[in-house]
């Protein structure tokens, strides 16, 4: 669940920590306060668009910090995932400090991208915009709220529908380029041919680029390296009276004439005898060497002729698909010469081949058409279950009359999400036939079906903290009343925080937090604080229309608080 937000330097808020707890947590305030600011500084700290206005009049940075508690395994396992340290105790901490044109994420202290924070929230927290109900008008969602609602079996046929749709693609794609009448077909051998035939010939070896072009600059700088050997070994050598070698033999006479009088000395000539030898042997390698370097003028030419030819291959053929870091130039030519020697092949018995490719298109079509029938029949079972769930809670949200029916439709075309049409369908006046949701549902009952659709998800998934952001848009009355209650019901086993104007859902709360906003002359400021029980009761008078706390008006919040706390002690089932 989500434990505490800390807010520092964003809008009108300039430094705030607000500790949420289990349950029901109610935020209220007066309007343009900043209620749904301080939600908002929750989406930015999950990887949210930040703008520059967004930033605090006079501030460089602000920053939001998000603590998560009791997580779970799959929240520590996708931390394993993204090879982000886990605490033992199962918290995690999100913030982010944000600055014009510069973001900059942590998870538990180490740094973090955008898409990282994103993955890890889809396990922490779902949040309910304002608006969000507006994607109910769109079928495409419908079919989301389906799919999430399957669960693993779903999963399972929908990865080998993805799969078999891929293939089947991919086939479509081959046939498609290599579809060719007599004369194209006749143009692509030829020259697959020519250009086999041309690197066939060459008799290529992997590497051979490399050695000869050593080879190669050995040879053209062959004379300044025989004059640099020669120096070289006149200084080092015995032919040369001041060489290295005479003046080494002279110097280690000298030390061991004396050598016999200390033990000392004795080492000295040890080390001096071991670098006459290697002197030696120096002299010895550099000799051997030099006598290899004769320049051989036909030697230089086959070279010359080799390596001009790998350069024009590898020029012509060097740069294809092939060449990548696991390929020299050289090596790419020769995977390319193969891919040629293949097409050939092909082409030789072109009709078989294609006859052989539509055969196999048909078999990965067929497969196509089982996974998705495979997974149309999960979804159709599950829709039956969904679109009764569904309709049983809005009754409960006070839908006098109301049918309503998840179906499940043959679809216009087969995607990688099968072959399905799925569409809400809604019926809220007794004798009227079902008709699609979006045409016939208000803003308000639209509100209501997403509240049943979060609640119904929210019951099987892991996520343990929703946020809603007035859901309560449209309606009053009993309808919030009952709005109140399933919002309690949903809190006995997922952490709620619910923004509202409604004080039918504020009495419900076990937590009631106020945000309100104070000016001076050259300053405004937004903050939050929890509220006891008589101030509480007082901010639901205020709710309730009363601009005086008055006796009555208290008498009424009052009751409001008892009916609530009658309806907390209703049975709700387990506790996740």
């Amino acid at each position: 669940m989500l434990q505490s937000l800390h807010v520092k330097n964003l809008a009108l808020i300039k430094e705030t920590e607000v500790e949420f707890g289990e349950g029901l947590n109610i935020l209220t305030g007066e309007t343009g306060a900043g209620k749904s600011l301080l939600i908002g500084s929750v989406t930015l700290a999950l990887g949210g668009k930040f703008e520059k206005d967004m930033l605090r009049k006079g501030a460089e940075s602000a920053l939001v910090e998000l603590v998560f508690s009791d997580t779970g395994e799959k929240v520590a396992a996708k931390l394993a995932e993204l090879e982000l340290e886990s605490e033992e105790d199962g918290t995690v901490i999100i913030s982010r400090k944000m600055q014009v044109g510069k973001s900059v994420f942590r998870v538990n202290g180490e740094t973090v991208t955008a898409r990282q924070v994103k993955e890890l929230a889809e396990l922490l927290i779902d949040i309910h915009g304002q608006h969000e109900h507006q994607s109910l008008l769109h079928k495409k969602k419908h079919m989301e709220i389906l799919d999430d609602y399957c669960g693993k079996k779903f999963l399972e046929e929908a990865q080998r529908v993805e799969e078999a749709y891929k293939e089947c693609r991919e086939l479509k794609r081959r046939l498609e380029e290599e579809s060719m009448d007599e004369e194209a077909k006749e143009k692509e051998r030829a020259l697959a041919e020519f250009e086999w035939q041309e690197i066939e010939q060459a008799h290529l070896v992997p590497g051979e680029d490399v050695s000869l072009e050593q080879r190669y600059r050995l040879m053209v700088n062959s004379k300044k390296i025989a004059e640099n050997l020669a120096e070289s070994y006149q200084y080092t050598g015995g032919d040369f009276e001041n060489g290295a070698a005479n003046a080494m033999s002279r110097a280690l006479r000298a030390l061991r004439s004396v050598a016999m009088y200390d033990d000392r000395l004795q080492e000295l000539e040890g080390q001096l005898s071991e670098i006459d030898d290697l002197l030696a042997d120096y002299n010895r390698d550099l000799a051997e060497y030099m006598g290899s370097c004769e320049f051989d003028g036909e030697d230089f030419a086959a070279v010359e002729e080799r390596l001009n030819t790998l350069n024009r291959l590898k020029e012509k053929y060097g740069n294809t698909k092939y060449a990548n870091a696991a390929n020299t130039a050289i090596e790419a030519v020769i995977a390319y010469g193969e891919e040629r020697q293949r097409l050939l092949e092909k082409l030789e018995d072109y009709d078989t081949y294609m006859q052989n490719l539509q055969e196999e298109l048909a078999l990965s079509e067929k497969r196509l058409a089982d996974a998705c029938g495979k997974l149309s029949a999960v979804r159709q079972k599950n829709a039956l279950t969904l679109g009764k769930k569904i309709k049983d809670a809005l009754v409960n949200l006070n839908f006098q009359t109301v049918e309503f029916a998840v179906e499940v439709r043959p679809g216009q075309a087969v995607t990688a999400r099968g072959s399905d049409d799925v569409e809400f369908m809604i019926s809220t006046n007794p004798g009227e036939g079902l008709k699609p949701l979006g045409q016939v549902a208000s803003g308000g009952e639209l509100s209501r079906v997403m509240l049943v659709i979060k609640t119904l998800l929210a019951g099987q998934e892991t996520i343990g903290t929703l946020i809603f952001d007035e859901i309560d848009a449209g309606i009053s009355g009993r309808t919030a009343w009952k709005v109140s209650e399933q919002l309690d019901t949903v809190a006995y086993s997922t952490q709620v925080l619910c923004i509202t104007h409604l004080p039918q859902i504020a009495a419900m709360a076990d937590r009631h937090f106020v945000i309100e906003k104070s000016s001076t002359e050259d300053n405004t400021i937004t903050d939050i604080k929890r509220l006891s029980e008589e101030e509480g009761l007082g901010e639901l008078a205020r709710l309730l229309g009363s601009d005086v706390l008055t006796e009555a008006a208290l008498t009424n919040a009052r009751e409001m608080r008892a009916q609530a706390a009658a309806h907390k002690k209703e049975p709700k089932g387990k506790k996740r």
